[in-house]
């Protein structure tokens, strides 16, 4: 019996591809969250002209015109809707703001018309002009991920800045109030 050449263990590349390719993931990864700016959400709009919007108010309020974003001064828009915990969290704030003569619009979305107008009489209404979106479609056109979210305009009705999530806490604190200062002139 002639003398085979004994085979030697060894390991094959199919064996370390998937290991090498989950750590290179791994690292990406983590150092990507660490990156400035990693929990900003840029609007695509920031910088341009507001998007149209739906001139349905919601019943028994003023509708949200061109004229009423483009009026010659900073308008804060608030996408919100009555079904929304963060919406009524930041609700406070938003009548604080109204209260110190902030200029507020407020487009409510995926809701029934009862339950916007119920949470607007019971809680109060900060807003000069409310639209009426139940499909969401202005929300959409927006680029609106979910309630709250809100922008900064300038008196030409460009968007200056966009906040996602509620007007509370560090973020509100950190980020949209030198935002809006800025936009203020303060």
């Amino acid at each position: 019996m002639a003398d085979t050449p004994e085979k030697k263990p060894g390991l094959s590349p199919l064996m370390i591809l998937p290991p090498l390719i989950f750590a290179a993931l791994g690292a990406l990864f983590f150092f990507g969250l660490g990156r400035e700016g990693a929990n900003d959400l840029e609007s695509k709009f920031t910088g341009k002209p507001a998007p149209a919007m739906t001139e349905v108010a919601l019943a028994g309020y003023p509708a949200v015109t061109p004229e009423v974003l483009a009026s010659g001064e900073v308008t804060i828009v608030n996408f919100w809707a009555s079904w929304c915990p963060p919406c009524r969290a930041e609700h406070p704030v938003l009548l604080q703001m109204q209260a110190d003569g902030l200029r507020l619009v407020g487009i409510n979305f995926k809701d029934t018309e009862a339950q916007a107008r119920k949470y607007l009489e019971e809680d109060g209404n900060p807003f000069l002009a409310v639209a009426y979106d139940p499909a969401g479609r202005s929300a959409i056109d927006w680029g609106v991920t979910g309630p709250p979210e809100t922008f900064i305009l300038d008196g030409d009705g460009v968007v200056l800045f966009k906040f996602v999530g509620p007007l509370v806490g560090s973020d509100y604190e950190n980020r949209f109030l030198p935002a809006l200062n800025k936009a203020l002139g303060r």
